[in-house]
């Protein structure tokens, strides 16, 4: 019987598994994750864009996190386009919620890039302390590319829970 070569895809979640293994670790990773994503995002839609009067209302949903996520879902997308979908919603929920700090910014709250950049160092601390606690070094300190990574190996669990082949 002839075996199947991994996909790309799954080569880079079992890399990654390799120092994500300590409950603790994982636990960690399904909160501060999404919030270093979040954050980042945050950070990058904040950077003053030039604005297109012809987009009309919509002219500050385009912005520099806007070029971000197009290549992340692009990537995501060579990887396996189920995943990318599936990001492309997330991405679109946190869009959601930059939206909301920028009301509450608006309203007098502090600015979306403090508040992003708040949630960010936090998130990274915790990430900090997981591998700290699992004993072994960040996958990404190997190879940046497990910055995006990251991400999709929580979906990808997402999808064998339910049954969805990504």
């Amino acid at each position: 019987m002839e075996k199947t070569a991994k996909r790309p895809v799954d080569v880079y979640f079992d890399k990654y598994a390799e120092s994500h293994q300590n409950h603790t670790n994982e636990l960690i990773h399904w909160i501060c994750v999404p919030l270093i994503v979040f954050s980042l995002l945050g950070m990058v839609w904040a950077i003053p864009f030039p604005h297109l009067a012809f987009l009309g209302q919509y002219a500050t949903f385009l912005n520099w996190a806007s070029f971000l996520i197009a290549f992340s879902v692009y990537y995501y997308y060579t990887l396996s386009p189920v995943l990318s979908f599936l990001m492309l919603w997330v991405i679109g929920l946190m869009s959601y919620f930059i939206i909301l700090l920028e009301r509450w910014a608006a309203d007098g709250g502090p600015a979306v890039w403090l508040s992003c950049l708040v949630i960010f160092v936090v998130a990274w601390v915790g990430q900090f302390i997981g591998h700290k606690i699992e004993g072994k070094k960040p996958s990404f300190l190997d190879d940046v590319k497990f910055l995006l990574i990251g991400p999709i190996w929580l979906l990808h669990f997402i999808c064998k829970k339910i049954g969805l082949k990504y």
